[in-house]
């Protein structure tokens, strides 16, 4: 690959990261382009999965790929940086919807979640054709035994190629023939079932620092527009539900597969579901409450500037007098950061690994 490859297209990552040395792409994507340059015959229908930020997006415009996008954040990156370049746009999908056409190629950038790969993998033989060939990226600092199980599932080859810049790829072909799997797991919180489809976070239960924040959370009577932000499966929003059916309580998340899940554990007259990855959607001063367990890990990077606009975002779309709530782990030190946007920032209760915050207006 061209040392001068990132002259060609220019890219941001509108991650809001502050390390400026974090390029878009990575030597996986790179392997994969390559891969694409050395095709004897270019696809019919392509479909590319888990391109964060729009670089394979950009390079294989000419053949309309197919972009199964899981993030609100990755759909707007992509359309940014192609619109950047003076790119036409591809077609966008998402990892549970029929595709239109059956695709012969797919380009995979496996992602950190083993249980997100096997819902690509699921949705990859359930829209292809017989004779489908996948080509899976990934750095090799990152691979485990437990890809290859994976693949194995459902393709009878499964290559490995060599490393090139610490990069390899899986190589997938002869789809087998199976029966299509549920991707939705189920856990128990309080003596109730919570369901959310592969991939999304904490799949075998209800992760320890949103029970901490569930155990000391503050909500009133008076506090009827309530938003759960970052919802994962919606179990927050639920929780304050079951205590307030009245109020009107607004579940967010940057993940597709976050939202779809909450939609099938919360639903009622006044509960709104909202697939975004930001607060613009909303007027100021709209929220008497704003509950959140923000994420901090991007795939296997931290980034806490997501987070930080987020609280930005909080700010402005709280009434005066309403609050944020917050859980987070201590090491991450809101404190200082919420202190500079908020009125009052008081510490609700703290264990060994997480703090909650109330923030006032």
């Amino acid at each position: 690959m061209s040392e001068n490859l990132d002259n060609k297209y220019s890219f941001k990552r509108y991650d809001l990261a502050d390390d400026k040395t974090l390029k878009a792409w990575s030597a996986a994507d790179e392997y994969i382009l390559e891969t694409f340059d050395g095709l004897e015959s270019k696809p019919d229908h392509l479909a590319i999965y888990n391109d964060r930020f729009g670089f394979l997006a950009c390079y294989l415009h000419s053949v309309i790929p197919t972009m199964i996008i899981t993030n609100k954040s990755q759909e707007k990156t992509i359309d940014r940086n192609l619109k950047a370049n003076d790119l036409p746009m591809p077609h966008f999908a998402n990892p549970l919807s029929v595709l239109d056409n059956k695709i012969d190629i797919a380009f995979v950038k496996i992602p950190k979640s083993l249980g997100l790969f096997q819902l690509f993998l699921e949705h990859i033989t359930q829209n292809s054709t017989d004779d489908i060939t996948v080509f899976c990226g990934f750095m090799t600092r990152y691979f485990t035994p437990n890809l290859l199980q994976i693949a194995q599932e459902y393709f009878e080859v499964v290559e490995q190629s060599r490393a090139q810049k610490k990069a390899r790829l899986l190589i997938l072909k002869k789809k087998k023939e199976t029966v299509k799997k549920d991707m939705i797991t189920s856990l128990t919180y309080k003596e109730q079932e919570y369901r959310q489809y592969q991939g999304v976070f904490s799949a075998e239960h209800i992760d320890y620092a949103t029970q901490f924040f569930l155990d000391h959370l503050e909500v009133k009577e008076t506090d009827q527009c309530i938003l759960d932000l970052a919802s994962g499966n919606g179990v927050i929003g639920n929780e304050i539900f079951k205590k307030f059916p009245e109020a009107e309580i607004h579940l967010m998340d940057d993940s597709f597969l976050a939202v779809s899940s909450a939609e099938l554990n919360i639903q009622g007259e006044h509960i709104h579901h909202h697939f975004n990855n930001d607060l613009s959607i909303f007027e100021d001063d709209t929220f008497d409450l704003i509950v959140t367990n923000p994420p901090f890990h991007f795939e296997y990077e931290i980034n806490i500037q997501i987070t930080l606009g987020l609280f930005r975002g909080c700010y402005k779309c709280l009434k005066v007098g309403g609050s944020l709530q917050v859980v987070a782990n201590k090491h991450l030190y809101y404190k200082v950061h919420l202190e500079r946007l908020f009125t009052t920032v008081q510490v609700l209760a703290v264990a060994k690994k997480f703090v909650v915050y109330k923030c006032a207006k």
